[in-house]
């Protein structure tokens, strides 16, 4: 049986402007695709977004195991900053769903200082499990009324992936991105590792202690259930 991200959309390749068809972006690492091998909505919102961006040095290293190609990881904070440039040259619009008040309120005012040529907007959805339709519209509205060129979403994985792709239609928005604990990275309520940690491959290891009843899970089970997934999908292919 093939590893089921072999089959999605992994590119490194970020568009270099606004133009073109509505974009629907998500991220991988070995958390999130071991959850989407037990989660069908979650599997569907990954395997037929536009783009699907390796964040996670576990992708990298398998896709140089599997298939012998050199890709390079591309955090989801990578992608928003990417964006935000994006929209700086164009002076358009830009819309953060998800987190609290006071992060949102910390994030416009650092694009407002770093990016004074964005125009940015934001909206606290109700802190649940599961949204009602009735929440689903409003937020709805909240982003359409705005039509941004880059809506950012912040609702952690898997509801924030499952909730874009399922409105992807709906939203006027050129771009969506799923990004996560993004927001709180850059609101700066969350202190993001270091570029040396980064730069080793090992950016994991400092928020693993920094959280670990968070993130023990994925450091424990998800990690070694995709490494096994890999060796033994390396295995299967020499066999064929």
């Amino acid at each position: 049986m093939k590893l089921k991200f072999l089959h999605y959309n992994i590119s490194t390749d970020l568009p270099e402007s606004l133009e073109g068809d509505k974009l629907l972006i998500n991220t991988i690492n070995p958390h999130s695709y071991c959850i989407a091998k037990t989660d069908y909505e979650f599997e569907k919102s990954l395997t037929t977004c536009d783009i699907l961006i390796p964040d996670g040095v576990g992708i990298v290293l398998g896709f140089k195991l599997l298939y012998g190609k050199n890709i390079k990881k591309i955090s989801g904070y990578d992608l928003h900053m990417h964006y935000l440039n994006l929209v700086n040259q164009k002076k358009g619009k830009v819309f953060y769903l998800g987190s609290s008040d006071s992060t949102l309120q910390l994030i416009q005012q650092k694009v407002q200082e770093q990016f004074p040529d964005v125009e940015v907007a934001s909206f606290s959805p109700p802190y649940k499990q599961v949204f009602s339709e009735e929440d689903s519209e409003y937020m709805l509205q909240m982003v359409n009324e705005y039509k941004p060129d880059v809506l950012f979403v912040g609702m952690t994985a898997p509801k924030q992936e499952k909730w874009a792709f399922q409105f992807k239609d709906k939203l006027d928005a050129s771009v969506i991105c799923s990004i996560g604990a993004v927001f709180d990275f850059y609101a700066g309520t969350v202190k993001r590792p270091s570029k040396i940690w980064i730069n080793l491959g090992l950016e994991w290891f400092p928020r693993l202690l920094r959280e670990p009843k968070r993130l023990w899970r994925r450091t424990f089970i998800s990690t070694p259930s995709y490494i096994i997934d890999i060796f033994s999908n390396k295995i299967l292919s020499r066999e064929l």
